[in-house]
């Protein structure tokens, strides 16, 4: 299996209205964007030419939002990391992956 091109855990994955997992792990590996629970077990994941990421205007710095197979999720960075800027730093690593991984599949 490849490396991945993204790798973040102690993520809040959310489903509004309701908390998925709060130490959640995101992957980006092989065109795929997966959303794991803390214990490894799938809450959904999809090719990255279907997703969608962004940042809300809403939030802070620490918080995207994913849109996988129909389904809106909250994505909050850095719950186990209390450095300051370090969340922030990793929702944007998070969406500049998307991004590159988006574009070099076309």
């Amino acid at each position: 299996m490849a490396e991945p091109e993204f790798s973040a855990t102690g993520v809040r994955i959310e489903r509004w209205p309701r908390a998925l997992t709060r130490a959640g792990k995101i992957l980006i590996r092989e065109g795929r964007l997966e959303l794991l629970t803390s214990s490894g077990t799938e809450i959904d994941s999809a090719p990255l030419n279907s997703v969608s990421a962004g940042r809300p205007w809403f939030t802070g710095g620490e918080s995207t939002v994913a849109h996988v197979n129909g389904t809106r999720y909250r994505l909050r960075m850095g719950q186990r990391d209390h450095t300051p800027g370090a969340a922030d730093e990793t929702a944007g690593r998070f969406l500049e992956a998307v991004r590159r991984a988006r574009d070099s599949r076309g």
